[in-house]
């Protein structure tokens, strides 16, 4: 078995881990209150189905789900880093609308409700996921069909 299967298997655990990990986070922590909320926890689980039918089939439709759900996963993570950060801004203007630009971004981004990097975990999954998928053996017949 080649080094890369290896670091392509270790890839796929460390997704499986950190989907898993981050979905039971998010629901411990509450994270459904509204629509926007649920929308990382429907990305993990589309994820972690696709990936379960990569596991089984290994084939190119395979593939291409885990391109596409991973490009949700950078969309999802973009857009939850947008969400916490306007949330974070709304409170600290709410507390004093005379605050600076720079004032009330500084607080934001140290402010631990809501973490505005937080979703960055599903920018870095994406990433991950898009590495494994990356030239990935099974796209092999696809070009050479």
């Amino acid at each position: 078995m080649s080094t890369l299967t290896h670091v392509r298997r270790g890839l796929l655990a460390v997704l499986m881990l950190g989907m898993t990990g981050t979905g039971v986070e998010l629901l411990l922590m509450g994270h459904y209150e509204d629509t926007f909320q649920l929308v990382p926890l429907a990305s993990l689980a589309v994820g972690l189905v696709v990936f379960a039918w990569h596991v089984v089939k290994g084939d190119v439709p395979s593939i291409r789900a885990i391109q596409a759900t991973m490009a949700l996963f950078l969309v999802a993570g973009a857009a939850g880093l947008w969400f916490h950060f306007q949330g974070g801004a709304e409170f600290q203007l709410e507390i004093d609308p005379e605050q600076s630009w720079w004032t009330i971004f500084a607080k934001v981004m140290r402010a631990k409700a809501p973490p505005v990097l937080a979703s960055g975990v599903m920018v870095q999954l994406g990433l991950l996921g898009l590495v494994y998928a990356y030239r990935h053996p099974a796209l092999d017949t696809e070009y050479h069909s």
